[in-house]
Order: C-alpha cells, then sequence, then structure tokens
C-alpha cells in the first residue's frame, strides 16, 4: 500500500527514522511500514497497541485505555479507562483491575457498566463529554450482517454499544468498537482510525477497506486480531487493501 504522497529521498529517511522511534524492540512488525511518512510516525507516537481492541493512548498528563484485554501486569495505571461494550472480550473486570486506582473514571454502556465498580460515567450514541480535560464522542457501533442465530446479530444496534471518537494532544482517534460498515461512519471525521477486520463478529478485513474509504482517516490501524479472534494474516490484508495510509502496529 502506497501513500498518496510522494516523499523525497531525504524526507524518507527522517520519516523511517522517526517511526524507528517508536518501535518495540524485537518486534519485525514497525512504524517504518508507514513508508516513511513523519505525519504517521507523529500519529501513532503516543498509541500502544495491546491485542484485540485493547489500546493505551499517552496524552499530555492522561493515561488512556481502550477495551483492555488480556494485557500484561504492571503497565501505566489509567485515568480514563473507555469501554465500547459488555462482551468479555472487551470488558473484562480483571484487566481493568490491573491499571485502575482509586482517581481512575470508566467511561462506558450500562450494561458494561454493571460489571465494573468504581467512578464510571455512562454513555449512550450520540454522548459528547469531556473527561479528564479529553473530549470524547460515544458513537453507534452494531451489526448488519453478522448473525448468532437467524435475524439475531452479535451487537445489535438496540443494544447501544458505542464507538469512541477522542482528542488527545489535537489527534482526532476514532476507536470503532465491535462494528460492521454502518451509515453513521459516513459522518465521522477523525486523523485515526481503529477498526475491526477479523470478520464473523466484526467487519472482514474487506469489508473495513469500504469503511476506511468512507471515514478517510489521514491514518487506519486494523485490530480486533491478536488475541485469539481474527489473525495478523486479517491486518496485513486489510494494510494491503486500504485506500489510507495503514499500519499493522506492534502489539505490546
Amino acid at each position: 500500500m502506497k501513500f498518496h504522497a510522494k516523499w523525497s529521498e531525504v524526507g524518507t529517511v527522517i520519516g523511517l527514522a522517526m517511526a524507528a522511534c517508536i518501535v518495540t524492540a524485537g518486534n519485525t512488525s514497525s512504524a517504518a511500514e508507514a513508508d516513511g511518512s513523519p505525519e504517521a510516525a507523529r500519529l501513532i507516537s503516543n498509541i500502544h497497541w495491546l491485542g484485540h481492541d485493547g489500546f493505551r493512548i499517552d496524552g499530555t498528563g492522561v493515561v488512556i485505555y481502550l477495551d483492555p484485554y488480556k494485557i500484561k501486569e504492571g503497565g501505566p495505571k489509567a485515568d480514563l479507562i473507555l469501554i465500547t461494550h459488555d462482551h468479555s472480550d472487551h470488558d473484562s473486570p480483571e484487566d481493568v483491575a490491573k491499571i485502575q486506582q482509586p482517581s481512575t473514571i470508566i467511561v462506558t454502556g450500562s450494561a458494561a457498566a454493571a460489571k465494573l465498580s468504581g467512578q464510571i460515567q455512562i454513555v449512550k450514541p450520540g454522548d459528547r463529554i469531556d473527561v479528564k480535560g479529553v473530549s470524547i464522542q460515544a458513537v453507534p457501533a452494531y451489526n448488519i450482517n453478522k448473525f448468532r442465530s437467524p435475524g439475531v446479530p452479535f451487537h445489535p444496534k438496540e443494544s447501544a454499544y458505542v464507538g469512541y471518537i477522542l482528542t488527545v494532544n489535537g489527534v482526532r482517534i476514532y476507536h470503532a468498537g465491535d462494528t460492521d460498515v454502518i451509515p453513521e461512519m459516513k459522518t465521522i471525521a477523525c486523523d485515526v482510525a481503529m477498526l475491526p477486520v477479523s470478520g464473523i463478529y466484526v467487519m472482514t478485513a474487506e469489508e473495513a477497506v469500504e469503511a476506511a474509504r468512507l471515514i478517510h482517516p489521514k491514518l487506519a490501524i486494523p485490530m480486533h486480531v491478536g488475541k485469539g479472534i481474527g489473525s495478523l494474516a486479517d491486518a496485513e490484508r486489510f494494510k494491503t487493501l486500504s485506500p489510507v495510509p495503514a499500519i499493522v502496529l506492534p502489539m505490546e
């Protein structure tokens, strides 16, 4: 997959050097996969993929986690935790406990909140809130063609599951949650889009390509792989087909 812009030879060398600074040592996936773009390096410089739909974003004075699941012990404590829905691979109390502190605020829907304790702020699609200086918009996330039984989607629209658009250090980041390609994506404006690609319960890699086309972020990051659901091959296929710059982050 090629960037739309053409970088000079010098710019490419600089971009590769910047990207290399944020790669986990020994991991063959590399931020340099973003074709040496300094813009890509800037956008992902504070984003850490923890596997599956889990991410840590290090903002200025705030540590944010999204859908922590099967994460390692000893990571930075959370100031803010965003959880998309109540399924156990997204709403994991044991993983929340690894990073939660008394001051941590959890943002999630009502069903997921019922499994958790502490400071919780409940949201539904369409809500806009500001927590610890972070602007957060809850957006719809649901299935239109993934069913657990005839006519019963894995993620029904009426369940009010969410994705999030949050602004961190001036960068708008969209975490899609568990979703198919849905009409609401046409209205999403973001710099970085985190899109599920594993299929079965969420978009396939090919469907995520269509989502990226609708949203047209500056950079796309595939997710919903790497922790027993989907494979890194799905992520790489999305990267190859993506109509926008895309990167497979190293899993931390």
